[in-house]
């Protein structure tokens, strides 16, 4: 049986297409356990899975602790607020501490960019990169890139823009190293202050005009404003964004184009998408909450049994 090429899955950018194929193929099989009566696998019993959030999340992480039952796996779910780390605690303190009581995955979101990268070195659990700052969220890319395929079936050559704050925005990146290896094209758009400074080097098609990427695309990826994430003033108003980059079902209908309308969540209705855009038969956003179940189920078992199988190499 195919193994991935690490143990962890830190990013997207690098991954060989060969791995995302394997992680995309196994999260298929998995989406239709979803569908059974009874949508339970015994296939990580015994295994412990730790879900050590250092930021808010809904959707991500239900989505794992979803994933981690349906696959019989023991979850324990860890929050800064009421742990030692709100007294003081190092993270790599933290980690270890926890890891002596035999944690065998770790699924980590933390706002330093790096820090799940920084976590392999010294604990032996296997990481998943759950959003490390404005660096990367890998598990979300793969299940966006796996909607594109459920609906569309292949990604090659097809045009894809990601529109909003792409500064702030692991998904993204994520999503551009995942979608450019995949075979697609991308266009990153959105106001020039909400675009990265090494936007050309991300091999991507830059723009700050909405009207030319809706004219390039056959898929929206849109993104909130992450407001939390920003310093500064770096555009007018939620108002005077919205007038420019907002997606309307009148914007849409004027390139006469049928469009698929993706959005990671949360929404900001009425901001960069309209309700009747977002609820419209054109939209996949609910389907990549369930894809993201079936893509994290893969995910778990894969980075178990590279592991596994790495372990009885070394030991064998």
């Amino acid at each position: 049986m195919a193994a991935l090429s690490d143990r962890h899955l830190l990013g997207l950018e690098g991954v060989p297409q060969k791995d995302i194929r394997l992680i995309l193929d196994r999260a298929f099989t998995f989406r239709e356990i979803l569908d059974r009566p009874v949508p339970k696998v015994p296939t990580l019993q015994g295994q412990t899975v730790l879900n050590f959030f250092y930021e808010s999340s809904t959707r991500t992480r239900i989505s794992f602790e979803l994933a981690e039952k349906r696959l019989s796996a023991d979850s324990i779910n860890f929050s800064k607020s009421s742990s030692s780390a709100s007294k003081g605690e190092t993270l790599r303190d933290t980690i270890r501490t926890i890891e002596a009581m035999k944690i065998d995955t770790v699924v980590i979101r933390h706002s330093a960019p790096g820090s799940a990268k920084l976590m392999t070195g010294f604990v032996d659990s296997n990481i998943i990169n759950a959003g490390d700052g404005a660096h990367e969220h890998p598990t979300q890319g793969l299940l966006d890139i796996m909607t594109l395929e459920e609906h569309l079936k292949s990604l090659k050559g097809l045009k894809v823009a990601i529109l909003g704050d792409i500064k702030h925005s692991r998904v993204a990146r994520s999503n551009i190293h995942g979608l450019k290896t995949m075979g697609a094209e991308v266009m990153i758009c959105g106001p020039s202050t909400l675009l990265p400074y090494e936007a050309e080097a991300l091999g991507v098609h830059v723009s700050t005009d909405l009207n030319e990427a809706l004219e390039f695309a056959d898929v929206l990826n849109i993104l909130r404003i992450q407001l939390e994430r920003q310093t500064g003033g770096l555009f007018p108003s939620l108002r005077e964004y919205r007038k420019f980059f907002g997606i309307t079902m009148k914007r849409l209908n004027q390139n006469k184009k049928k469009y698929t309308i993706m959005h990671p969540g949360p929404l900001n209705r009425g901001v960069e998408i309209d309700a009747d855009v977002a609820d419209s038969e054109h939209s996949v956003i609910l389907n990549q909450v369930l894809n993201g179940v079936a893509v994290r189920m893969a995910v778990l078992v894969l980075l178990t049994e590279t592991h596994n199988k790495r372990k009885k190499k070394i030991d064998g």
